[in-house]
């Protein structure tokens, strides 16, 4: 089995760090590292992500997840359907002081984001194994945000309970879904649909930005 080049995984993820222009400290980048360390050890057996390189996975899962980070706003963030912990995991390491809860009803997924949390110290983070249309969180979320979860109009439907007044909901994207964004509650209107470069990445991806309690 071939060794795997944890240094030029390393080397790739600042080099994505500095096209997208984001800041994230040396200590959380090597954070990331670690959870990836973690996700492909975890991968072999549970098969939480097809991303098997981990060189893949820097570009598609870590460069993929901080893209969205100027667009998410406040203090609380809420991952909705988090799988392995894209983007929740992401973007609590790379912003610390933020709480981030992610939120995922699969048992085998919700366990390795429990040992990602320990392996890794995060204490910002809090994990709930359920179905988000059960989960009645203490207060609401400034950001929800979602990655591969559901079409936008049901993303909107199960999560949207989640956002507080003046929050917004985040929802990351491929090609733009414009035939989704045509089935939205009403109760929901779209801000803005964003184009996002991704380093390394050669498919599309956008972010589709909803507020709640608009008609």
């Amino acid at each position: 089995m071939a060794m795997t080049d944890w240094q030029g995984c390393e080397q790739r993820l600042t080099a994505g760090v500095r096209a997208l222009g984001v800041r994230v400290s040396l200590a959380a980048r090597a954070t990331l590292i670690d959870y990836l360390r973690e996700l492909t050890t975890w991968n072999a057996t549970y098969n939480l992500t097809a991303v098997r390189d981990p060189q893949a996975m820097v570009t598609r899962h870590l460069l993929d997840s901080l893209a969205v980070l100027p667009f998410v706003a406040g203090t609380s963030i809420a991952d909705v359907g988090s799988g392995a912990g894209l983007p929740g995991l992401v973007l609590a390491i790379a912003r610390p002081k933020r709480s981030v809860t992610v939120i995922e009803s699969s048992r085998k997924k919700a366990a390795f984001l429990r040992h990602a949390c320990r392996r890794l110290a995060l204490s910002n983070v809090t994990v709930i194994q359920q179905r988000v249309e059960r989960y009645s969180p203490d207060g609401p979320f400034d950001t929800v945000i979602c990655r591969a979860f559901a079409a936008t109009g049901q993303a909107a439907r199960a999560a949207g309970h989640l956002i507080a007044p003046g929050g917004r909901f985040l929802l990351m994207k491929g090609r733009r879904p414009q035939a989704e964004l045509d089935d939205l509650p009403l109760d929901f209107r779209v801000v803005d649909t964003i184009a996002l470069s991704v380093p390394q990445l050669d498919a599309e991806r956008h972010l589709v930005i909803l507020e709640p309690g608009l008609i």
